[in-house]
């Protein structure tokens, strides 16, 4: 029965130190890792920026390209008027 107590004190001893190494890692490196974190942040949205404005920047919305004039669409679109339930 010691022996069995004894492993589990080793066990909790060494899971112990090992949080307390891997919080002291994260705190002493915490500069580089929000600065690494920033970086990718800023790869994916300058990424995303052209895919967000591709169609609003002339980027043939109303009609095609090359030969094909820009034509918009005679009268008022219709809209849909959402309904009682009842």
């Amino acid at each position: 029965m010691q022996k069995i107590i004894n492993i589990l004190s080793v066990t909790s001893f060494v899971m112990s130190v090992g949080i307390v190494a891997g919080g002291a890692t994260v705190y002493l490196n915490r500069d580089s890792i929000i600065e690494s974190v920033k970086e990718q942040a800023m790869e994916e949205v300058m990424g995303a920026i052209p895919d967000l404005l591709g169609g609003g920047l002339g980027g043939g919305l109303l009609g095609g390209g090359g030969d094909t004039p820009a034509v918009a669409p005679a009268g008022p679109l219709p809209i849909a008027v959402p309904s009682l339930p009842f």
